[in-house]
C-alpha cells in the first residue's frame, strides 16, 4: 500500500508540474486558470498539515501568483515524499482527526486522506487543461497513463 502511494503522489507532482508549465505558456488563461491550481495546491497542502497536526498556512482558495503555486507545488512534493517515506500500514490505517474549512469536526483513516488529496487533483487539472484550450494554449497531456508510460521507460508524451 505504501509503494503504491508512493507513486500516486509522483504522478501528482509530475503532474502539477506539467500544468504549471502549460499556464506559464499560455498566460491569457491566468485570470481563469491560475485560482483552480492554487485551490488544488493549497488543499493539497490543508491535507499535509491535518495529517502531520501541523496549521495551515494557505486558506482553502487563495489568491496565489505562479511562481507561488510553483513553489507550493514543490513544498507539496518534498512533504509528502517525507511523510510517505515514514509511513507505517498502522499509520496508514490510523484515524486522522481534524476539522474542515466550516470547522466541523471529522476523522477519517490516513489511508482515505491521502487518497482522496491523489483523486482531487484531476479534476482541477481537466479545468485548468480546459481554461488554457479555451484561450490559444495546448495543455499538457496529464492523464496517469502517460505518466506510468515515461515512469516505466516508454516513449514520452509531448
Amino acid at each position: 500500500m505504501k509503494s503504491q502511494f508512493q507513486r500516486s503522489f509522483r504522478y501528482d507532482a509530475w503532474a502539477n508540474s506539467r500544468v504549471i508549465e502549460s499556464l506559464a505558456a499560455t498566460p491569457a488563461a491566468s485570470d481563469e486558470a491560475l485560482p483552480l491550481l492554487a485551490h488544488l495546491l493549497a488543499a493539497e497542502h490543508i491535507w499535509f498539515c491535518r495529517l502531520t497536526g501541523r496549521a495551515a498556512e494557505h486558506e482553502v482558495f487563495p489568491s496565489l501568483t505562479l511562481d507561488a503555486c510553483r513553489r507550493l507545488a514543490n513544498a507539496n512534493t518534498a512533504g509528502y515524499a517525507e511523510l510517505l517515506a515514514q509511513a507505517t500500514d498502522d499509520w496508514l490505517q490510523s484515524p486522522v482527526a481534524y476539522h474542515n474549512a466550516a470547522g466541523l469536526p471529522f476523522e477519517n483513516r490516513a489511508a482515505d486522506i491521502l487518497t482522496h488529496v491523489v483523486t482531487h487533483g484531476p479534476y482541477h487539472r481537466g479545468q485548468i487543461a480546459k481554461a488554457i484550450g479555451r484561450n490559444g494554449g495546448q495543455p499538457t497531456p496529464t492523464d496517469y497513463i502517460v505518466f506510468a508510460r515515461e515512469q516505466d521507460g516508454g516513449p514520452p508524451v509531448l
